[in-house]
This record gives structure tokens, C-alpha cells and sequence, in this order.
């Protein structure tokens, strides 16, 4: 039932144990204009029944046989409901008035200055439906959030699906062609009947074996193969192979030569390392790196840190540096998160991920871990 002007009665719930003081409230608020739809009650029984209906606010006595204001207001409180509650007395102390707004009282008033009831409803319950809107939007928020990183999480599989199936592609139908050629290549050079054929041969062998060594880089950087050999491996791998190819100097320390890893978690960690080795190679002008990955029963820990000219504020505001912002979304992928500090002397950036508690220390099914290294189980065959 509305009024004429399309507004529903404030639904109203009074614990008062006097019938006389319930008149003279209701009576204020007609005067004051408002509409009210009120139901009395005076026990803790009967409030804790009544305060599972449908209610815009709480009128509530000090003083109660049995009960108290205060109580009312805790029960309120543990029900996890969200109404206004007015605290409404005739001997309401400041300290007890102090006490009920600390606990999440809307007011409190005097039953001798309840002209000021109206209004006092009305705020209260317009803070109320101010409340409750934004704890709405905050569980909103939240909820987005949470589907962006379930997308950013797919994406990232799907990524690396794609990735994992190009990579296959390149070694199945690629390397292959380009090992059988460099074959067919090889046999023309010692049966060529001139110099001439011989030497283009030898042209062309050597075009194919620089094809073959960019495939097998563009299949490492689409598909970490070397990761079949345990993350140890794969770190020492990447390791030597920037030092190699930057002459940066690239040291690589780890105080488990062996672990087993929830899934995911070994290739976010070599991701995180490549992309650091990537900016530290592009951008920090560094002529040292070191590589920290400590393994704990409760934590993984991965530190890349080198003697670079360091990153400025303007650097990790940039509007399109996305990389940093990618390793923090993939590290949620599993639970974990990227901390970066940076200085003149250098920058530093550590991963880290959780590990559940059933994580084994010893991995047992990862043969040949130390000293792999060197090896590429992606290679293909030599001549």
C-alpha cells in the first residue's frame, strides 16, 4: 500500500515496553508528516522473531524487563542485517549514548525531545540505503575483479595452449622439413661434380642450419621444452643461454637442486624469468643479473636482480607498459604476486607463490636435473 504520491509507510519496528510512550512516538511522526506501519514489542523473544521481517528502521527503549537497548543493538549487529537502529530513552546517559553509536547505533534520543524523532528517522534511514548501496557496489567490484582475473587466468591458459601447439607444429612439420633438407643438402655438397655446386651447396646448407637454429629459438620462446627437465634445469638453461647471447653476466643460485611443483607453477616462474631477462637486456644498460629461486614447504621465491641504471617513477607509470602489469597477472594465475623496488644501483624484482601444504620437497620423477643445463630437448638431430 502507497501513499498518493507513489511512497510505501515506513515500516517500523518499536521495542518498547510501555504502550503510552509507543502512542506519543507514532503520534510525533504523524505530526511530522510521515507514514508509519509500527508493530510493538517488549521481550528479547519477540525481537529476535520480529527481526527476520521486513523492516526500513529500529525504535528501541533503554530500558527493557529483561532486556536492554544495548542487547537489542548487538543482536542487530550479529544477525548481519544492515537497518537503522534509534536508541530512545527517557535516562540515557552520555557515556551509554557514546557506547550505543560506537556499536552502530544510527542516534540516540530523549523520550523528552522527540520532536526531533522525524528527522532523525529519515537520516538514519537515508545513511542506511547509503550504506547498503555502497557495500553493493563494493561486492560489485569485487565480483568484477574476481572475473577478470577467471579471465585473465583463461587467457593466459589459452595462451599457452596456443603457443604449446605452434611450438609442436614448428618441431613436427618445420624442423623436420628443414632437417630432411639439410640432409639432402649435405649429400649434393660431397657428391657435387664441380666446385661451383659444391660451394652453393655449402651456401645453402649453411641458410638451412641458420633457419633450423631460428626455429628451435622461436620454439623455445613459444614452448619451454626444456621445463621436462625440472625448473632448475630450466632457469640454468636460460641462464647461460642470455649470457651467451648478451654478455651479461647471468648467475644462477637455487637452495633445491630438485622440487616438485604444483601445476603451473614451474612455467609462471620461467615466464617471470624471461620477461625480466628480456627488460634487463633492452633497458637497464646492467652488466650483471643473479637469479635467486629458494623453495620453501610453504613458499616459492624467485629474485632477479641486476646492477642496472634502475627504473624512474615515469618508467611504471608509463600508459603502455604493459610488462610488469602481465607478470602480476600471470603470477595470480596461481596465487602469487610480484613485488619490484628500484634504485640507481639497480632493480630488483622477486615472485612470489604459496605452496600447498602437500607440496613435496623431493622430485622423484624429474631424472637428470642437475647438470641438464647444457642440454635442449627440443634439439633436432645433427649431421
Amino acid at each position: 500500500m502507497t501513499d498518493a504520491d507513489g511512497r510505501r509507510p515506513l515500516r517500523v519496528l518499536h521495542l518498547e515496553d510501555s504502550d503510552l510512550d509507543h502512542e506519543l512516538a507514532m503520534a510525533h511522526l504523524q505530526r511530522a508528516g510521515l507514514r508509519v506501519q509500527a508493530q510493538r514489542i517488549e521481550s528479547r523473544a519477540e525481537f529476535a522473531e520480529a527481526l527476520q521481517g521486513d523492516w526500513d528502521l529500529i525504535l528501541s527503549d533503554y530500558n527493557l524487563p529483561g532486556f536492554s537497548g544495548l542487547q537489542a543493538l548487538e543482536m542487530l549487529r550479529d544477525s548481519g542485517r544492515l537497518l537503522p537502529f534509534i536508541l530512545v530513552s527517557g535516562e540515557i546517559g552520555e557515556d551509554t549514548a557514546v557506547e550505543a553509536m560506537r556499536n552502530g547505533a544510527s542516534d540516540y534520543l530523549l523520550k523528552n525531545n522527540l520532536a526531533r524523532l522525524a528527522p532523525a528517522m529519515e537520516h538514519a534511514i537515508e545513511a542506511a540505503e547509503a550504506r547498503r548501496a555502497r557495500l553493493a557496489a563494493d561486492e560489485e567490484v569485487q565480483a568484477s575483479r574476481q572475473r577478470l582475473a577467471e579471465l585473465a587466468q583463461h587467457l593466459q591458459t589459452s595462451v599457452e595452449q596456443e603457443r604449446s601447439a605452434i611450438a609442436r607444429e614448428i618441431h613436427d612439420d618445420v624442423g623436420g622439413s628443414l632437417t630432411a633438407l639439410k640432409f639432402d643438402l649435405a649429400w649434393i655438397a660431397r657428391h657435387a661434380g664441380g666446385e661451383p655446386v659444391r660451394l652453393r651447396a655449402q651456401e645453402a646448407l649453411e641458410t638451412v642450419t641458420l633457419a633450423i637454429e631460428s626455429s628451435q629459438r622461436i620454439m623455445h620462446n613459444l614452448r619451454p621444452a626444456i621445463l621436462e627437465q625440472g625448473l632448475v634445469a630450466a632457469l640454468q638453461w636460460m641462464a647461460q643461454r642470455h649470457e651467451k647471447r648478451t654478455s651479461i653476466e647471468c648467475h644462477f643460485h637455487t637452495n633445491q637442486e630438485s622440487m616438485q611443483l604444483p601445476a603451473g607453477v614451474p612455467l609462471v616462474a620461467y615466464r617471470t624469468a624471461q620477461e625480466a631477462l628480456t627488460n634487463v637486456s633492452k633497458h637497464s644498460q646492467a652488466t650483471r643479473v643473479r637469479l635467486d629461486l629458494i623453495v620453501s614447504p610453504e613458499m616459492l621465491s624467485l629474485d632477479i636482480s641486476d646492477n642496472g641504471r634502475g627504473l624512474s617513477r615515469q618508467d611504471l607509470a608509463k600508459a603502455r607498459s604493459f610488462g610488469i602489469r602481465g607478470l602480476r597477472e600471470r603470477a595470480a594465475t596461481v596465487g602469487g604476486w610480484i613485488d619490484l623496488s628500484s634504485s640507481a644501483k639497480g632493480t630488483t624484482l622477486i615472485l612470489s607463490i604459496p605452496l600447498p601444504a602437500t607440496a613435496a620437497q623431493d622430485e622423484t620423477n624429474t631424472p637428470g636435473v642437475a647438470g641438464t643445463a647444457g642440454h635442449d630437448p627440443s634439439a633436432w638431430g645433427e649431421l
